[in-house]
């Protein structure tokens, strides 16, 4: 997919300067037909637009790299990959939503799933997090301010590019150094423990469905792929797109290959192993939750809205997507904050959403997830 920037976030009032007064005694002799002097933009004018462009290229060429390198490191497990405990049956109330779901046996038909709030209910981050914070990797105060990103994250429904750098920032210091034998193992426990009974049933079914099918189904998230594929290889997937940490001789060097795995990065991590695997894009199904998995969710030909978050909501009502909610008031208020904002640090988050969003009581911050 071909990396693309809205024009509205081109658009710069530096190359649309206000036009001068028509009666202006000082006009310029080169003004328009109308009296319009027209300026000339200055160094400081240059600098910012060549700073803008060289962020954005910079940042889709970060993408293209991290999609490139999450394929080409994507490991087919292998069959006898250890399950993992047994999950919960989905319920009549979730397989009604995708009873007459039917998926044709095609080698060149797959499934990309996104993980956070499409297959797991909560932020795997996170809840890696906690786990590593039991290992002394980071304090309360880091898991507690990586959980406020993610409530900005669910309350406004987008990212935040602060909140990314920092979170990019957090994730290589805390491999930094440790060998990759360590952190998957220490990803095997927190997946075990916390992650699985987190799978929504609704979408398990639509798992094994494509399993049952004889397709491919692959896992497409920002989350460290260490973490992702030991999620996979608990569930019985194919493998595992994920944010790709480089390493030498085992070890983690604290520099990720190209940068976390999201948006148009995700789309070529898709492209890239589409064309190893032979899959046909159109025959292929995707996943989300997240309207920011918009190039993911249109490259293939079968789109799929799960849970999904306001702005892919009507997206998807508006062109006829499918759209499966497997969320009840129940289930949210079951699981939701354990998962995100029971971490420490509850009440300074809390405060901090009441104040910004106006949120009043926690259980709309429960709702949220």
């Amino acid at each position: 997919m071909n990396d693309h920037t809205d024009a509205a976030d081109d658009a710069d009032p530096a190359s649309n300067p206000a036009p001068a007064s028509a009666s202006d005694p000082d006009a310029d002799p080169d003004s328009d037909s109308e009296g319009t002097r027209l300026r000339l933009p200055g160094r400081a004018d240059v600098t910012s637009a060549i700073g803008r462009l060289v962020w954005r290229r910079r940042n889709h060429r970060d993408q293209r790299v991290a999609g490139e390198a999450s394929a080409r490191n994507a490991v087919k497990l292998e069959p006898e990959a250890e399950p993992g405990p047994p999950l919960a049956d989905a319920t009549a109330e979730d397989l009604d939503d995708h009873a007459a779901t039917q998926f044709v046996p095609d080698p060149q038909a797959a499934a990309f799933f996104d993980v956070d709030n499409t297959l797991i209910q909560g932020a795997s981050i996170i809840l890696l997090a906690r786990g590593l914070a039991k290992h002394k990797f980071f304090t309360a105060q880091d898991v507690a301010s990586m959980a406020w990103s993610q409530v900005k994250f669910r309350v406004s429904g987008k990212e935040n590019a602060d909140d990314v750098a920092a979170g990019r920032e957090k994730a290589l210091n805390f491999v930094k150094g440790h060998t990759v034998a360590e952190l998957t193992a220490l990803s095997e426990e927190v997946v075990d423990t916390s992650m699985l009974d987190r799978v929504w049933p609704g979408t398990r079914s639509l798992v094994q469905m494509h399993l049952d099918a004889g397709q491919q189904v692959w896992l497409v998230t920002a989350t460290p792929v260490m973490l992702a594929r030991v999620i996979a290889s608990r569930l019985g997937l194919s493998g595992a797109l994920g944010t790709v940490a480089e390493e030498e001789d085992g070890v983690y060097t604290g520099r990720l290959v190209g940068d976390i795995l999201h948006g148009p990065g995700k789309a070529h991590a898709i492209s890239t192993l589409a064309e190893a695997e032979g899959f046909d894009l159109a025959k292929c199904y995707a996943y989300s939750d997240s309207f920011n998995d918009m190039p993911m969710l249109t490259m293939v030909g079968n789109p799929v809205a799960i849970n999904p978050d306001g702005r892919l909501r009507k997206y998807a009502s508006e062109n006829g997507w499918d759209i499966k909610d497997f969320r009840t008031v129940r289930k949210a208020a079951k699981k939701a904050v354990p998962g995100v904002l029971a971490v420490g640090g509850l009440a300074g988050a809390r405060a901090a959403v009441k104040s910004s969003y106006g949120v009043r009581t926690i259980d709309q911050i429960r709702r949220i997830f």
